[in-house]
């Protein structure tokens, strides 16, 4: 694969690409996707313009890469699958977490059927996420910012994953408990499967304790991360004097900015992404899947399956929309996969709400 053109509002990330890249840029997505060297767009644009990108690009018989979550809602989940089906593309969904090597490793080990049948998962994740640098909209829900939208894409990705069957209940809470970040910063799940399987799903972005901790200090995208960087986040947020100042901060961060740092080389991780850990319980074994390895605790014997460092990250996503463009092979992560997803998250908010069961 080649990239032959990009789309930006912002004229420092165009001015970036056009270094890095020497090929065209544009400031409105139609034109990119009117150029005809263009096969494939990956939409990258905030939650609120999933939909309607990836409608632009179906119209040009281009295939899509969205970002999760897919959409902000069931109805445009629909619109972009029948857009992309209507025009014969490929639409797949990520990079959620449940690309990770260390995941799809796990699903095949259950799938080959020496564990027995999974029981139940458990899935944990707490970080400094609500304190990151956010755009205003970030901080919304209706807006599509906060912890379920956000984060949880990424856990009900991973369990599902592994899980092998459809989710048809589930319980969940939620927490706002900053009235200065007013969206959710975490949400406790019980999540039922078809197969009779299920899982809890616990998230808490709220800075403090960092399940880094529990996976040898090896962060979400495969770096080293170690308990000196603690409180760092809300240390930087403490000296920003309004929302727009923490927008043109994280602004300041992304491809092109002021305080972007290209990779070089020598930048590629030396462990695999992850999204905190992860417990299988099977029939004859619990799976552990970590930046390195799969753990395989058996009924007599303990294994560690060692895996081969990431040559390039996130390289799954692409080889998944390669192989579904080249090969003809159906996608993982397609529009159908991705509006369960979304389907499990609006039920997520809508549980604790109610404070009911909801029925998937």
């Amino acid at each position: 694969m080649q990239l032959v053109g990009a789309c930006d509002p912002r004229e420092e990330a165009r001015r970036q690409f056009a270094t890095d890249f020497d090929a065209p840029t544009y400031a409105d997505l139609p034109e990119l996707a009117a150029n005809p060297d263009v096969e494939a767009i990956y939409v990258a644009s905030p939650h609120q313009f999933h939909a309607r990108h990836t409608e632009i690009a179906a119209a040009h018989a281009k295939h899509v890469l969205v970002e999760k979550p897919m959409a902000l809602s069931v109805a445009e989940c629909d619109r972009m699958i029948e857009a992309c089906r209507a025009a014969n593309v490929q639409l797949i969904v990520g990079h959620c977490h449940s690309f990770d090597t260390p995941y799809l490793r796990t699903r095949d080990l259950i799938r080959s059927g020496r564990f027995g049948a999974v029981k139940m998962i458990h899935a944990v994740n707490f970080t400094d996420y609500l304190y990151r640098p956010r755009r205003p909209e970030e901080l919304l829900t209706s807006e599509g910012g906060g912890a379920v939208f956000s984060q949880a894409a990424h856990q009900v990705d991973i369990v599902r994953l592994v899980a092998g069957s459809r989710a048809v209940s589930l319980r969940a809470t939620v927490g706002r408990w900053d009235p200065s970040r007013p969206t959710e910063g975490a949400y406790c799940a019980l999540l039922w499967f078809e197969n009779g399987a299920y899982a809890s799903l616990s998230y808490n972005g709220y800075g403090h304790f960092n399940t880094d901790e529990w996976s040898g200090w090896i962060g979400e995208m495969g770096e080293r991360t170690s308990m000196e960087t603690y409180g760092r986040a809300r240390r930087r947020l403490d000296t920003l004097a309004s929302p727009e100042q923490e927008a043109r901060l994280k602004a300041a961060g992304t491809y092109g900015g002021t305080s972007y740092k290209p990779p070089s080389a020598t930048d590629a991780p030396p462990f695999h992404q992850h999204f905190g850990p992860l417990l299988v319980s099977c029939e004859r074994a619990d799976l552990r899947p970590l930046p390195d390895s799969v753990r395989v605790y058996a009924e007599k014997e303990y294994q560690a399956l060692a895996l081969e460092p990431p040559a390039v990250p996130r390289a799954e996503v692409i080889d998944e929309l390669y192989d579904a463009i080249r090969s003809g092979l159906p996608p993982i992560h397609d529009g159908h996969w991705a509006k369960s997803t979304l389907q499990i998250c609006v039920a997520m908010l809508e549980s604790s709400k109610m404070g009911r069961d909801i029925s998937l």
